[in-house]
């Protein structure tokens, strides 16, 4: 199955040119969180994570509020510019995680005043259907898209 590609938000992609300096900031702070099906994105209103509902319950290997993304890079090659991160991992202990459908990915800390600044987010599966629950003791590795989180030119 592949993943939809990532969709910003709004107010996310005005976050990304303004003082908020998003895409400048520390790179240790970039987090990845997975909702269920039952939250539905408004890409008008959307801009941190306070305005996010419906994330998987902590417990079984998922912590509420994401896993930090590592290998996190801003970079510029040939005119393009990047924004790319190692895959997001979780490992289902004591139980699976549950099934989900949308991932996010934000800025864990406060930015010219908004606190939790999202920067985009993609479907699962674009078919659109849930990814299946990982049981216990499987991995859940998310992988970005080949161009990255973000690729401009």
């Amino acid at each position: 199955m592949a993943s939809g590609p990532y969709i910003f938000p709004n107010l996310a992609k005005l976050n990304f040119f303004s003082a908020t300096n998003i895409l400048g900031a520390n790179v240790a702070n970039f987090k990845m969180l997975l909702l269920t099906n039952v939250f539905a994105p408004n890409d008008a209103t959307n801009e941190v994570l306070a305005d996010l509902a419906n994330e998987l319950a902590n417990g079984n290997g998922y912590v509420t509020g994401g896993v930090a993304l590592t290998g996190v890079v801003l970079s510029q090659s040939g005119g393009t510019v990047k924004f790319t991160s190692a895959p997001a991992v979780w490992t289902a202990a004591g139980g699976s995680i549950p099934a989900w459908r949308y991932a996010y990915v934000y800025y864990n800390g406060t930015l010219n005043a908004k606190v939790n600044p999202l920067v985009g987010h993609f479907l699962g599966d674009n078919t659109p259907a849930d990814i299946p629950a990982t049981t216990n003791g499987n991995t859940l590795t998310v992988t970005q898209n080949a161009a990255g989180i973000l690729a401009a030119t």
